[in-house]
């Protein structure tokens, strides 16, 4: 329970799930994409996000 607390710490103040950001971190970091390319990825499945939201 308190590592579901400390994580919603992490992200607090953010427009979108926390779990998108933390899937696009993970596809970012396995597997080198761009933030541009997490971007167009994102809006692919409807979910549209600016290549800053992820950097921050």
């Amino acid at each position: 329970m308190s590592k579901l607390r400390s994580m919603e710490g992490l992200f607090a103040g953010r427009h979108c799930d926390c779990e998108v950001i933390v899937l696009c971190m993970r596809w970012y970091l396995r597997y080198k994409l761009s933030l541009r390319n997490l971007m167009d990825m994102m809006a692919e499945r409807g979910l549209p996000l600016a290549h800053t939201t992820i950097m921050r």
